[in-house]
């Protein structure tokens, strides 16, 4: 089962989800299917993915929030 990260292109809300074989997914903000796929930081490496908001990813874990948003730091 595969993790995907996503972003709404209606409510730009960023999400992860285990999708399964034909599983249609859906935003869990605004349950929208319009979603754009993204490239994970764990497929990449940590410092290889960057949000489409700007500013980059944490360079410890690859959290999306930037540096300094998670406990690794």
């Amino acid at each position: 089962m595969p993790l995907f990260e996503y972003r709404c292109t209606q409510c730009q809300h960023q999400f992860e989800l285990i999708v399964n074989g034909s599983t249609t997914p859906a935003c869990p903000s605004c349950r929208s299917e319009r979603l754009e796929k993204k490239i994970s930081a764990f497929a990449v490496g940590a410092t290889g993915w960057a949000p489409s908001s700007g500013g980059g990813a944490c360079g410890s874990c690859g959290d999306p929030r930037g540096p300094g948003a998670c406990s690794m730091n």
